[in-house]
């Protein structure tokens, strides 16, 4: 097998648990037994940059790189920036007027923050699965923000059934939906693969010597995209049809089989 030279890991339901909200123990130690055979490991994840700190409370070691906002915004441990994408203004726009007449509740992500129009049950539901029950700030002044802000991802709480409504205006983006409860919206061309692409060129690996590992739909393009995709075993059966390899859940060690399995520990 091709030695693999570096590793992409989405956070939530793949290095941390939904059920624990931390990182387990033997997911640490392997992490970290990964830098030490100098394997390149990186962050790959649907949150803001300033929603991936608290992972320096609980590791005692630093990724190599983050490939934030579901690849909108790549850049690696020492701040160099290698991708950085908005989404169309014109988009948000168009899409206002929609999420004001059917009160649907949307978070807006910013680099260093996020304001949200309204909360409602589904942003309830997920504060709770996150763990953290101030997660989203509803702001009065959310629809003229989101019109001067820069604006790098929407979350937009509606179901799968809904999610052509609001696409309608929207037509310079996309979907990337990991839960029930809402999706997120990035721009057309974009997704955690086009991270996975800055990354490697930036460190000269080939694709053929990255793995990832994912576990919600937002994953799907990076585990067809990198030479091994992993989904964990508690991954949506959407996630599990395109993976090469279904290792173990977040909480039954899955990183760590899986390495074991393709003989990368």
């Amino acid at each position: 097998m091709t030695k693999i030279k570096a590793i992409f890991f989405d956070i939530d339901g793949t290095i941390r648990s939904f059920k624990t909200k931390t990182i387990p123990e033997n997911t640490a130690n392997t992490l970290k037994k990964l830098k030490e055979q100098g394997i390149k490991i990186f962050i790959a994840t649907g949150r803001a940059p300033f929603h991936t700190t608290f992972l320096n409370d609980l590791l005692d070691f630093k990724f190599d790189g983050y490939i934030t906002i579901n690849g909108q915004y790549c850049y690696l441990e020492n701040g160099e920036v290698l991708n950085d994408k908005i989404l169309s203004q014109e988009d948000i726009k168009n899409v206002l007027p929609y999420f004001k007449e059917n009160k649907i509740a949307c978070d807006f992500a910013l680099l260093d923050g996020a304001f949200m129009n309204l909360k409602n049950s589904r942003v309830k539901w997920l504060e709770d699965e996150l763990g953290d029950p101030e997660r989203f700030k509803e702001d009065p002044l959310a629809y003229n923000k989101a019109i001067s802000e820069k604006i790098y991802q929407l979350n937009v709480f509606v179901s799968e059934e809904e999610e052509a409504g609001f696409l309608a205006y929207m037509p310079n983006s996309k979907a990337a939906r990991w839960t029930t409860h809402f999706t997120d919206v990035i721009p057309k061309d974009g997704g955690k693969n086009t991270g996975i692409d800055a990354v490697i060129a930036h460190f000269g690996i080939k694709l053929e010597e990255t793995m990832a590992f994912g576990d919600g739909g937002n994953d799907i393009d990076m585990l067809k995209h990198a030479g091994i995709g992993v989904a964990m075993g508690n991954a949506g059966e959407n996630v599990k049809e395109i993976a090469d390899y279904i290792t173990t859940s977040v909480d039954d060690d899955g990183i760590t089989n899986a390495l074991k399995h393709f003989n990368v520990i």
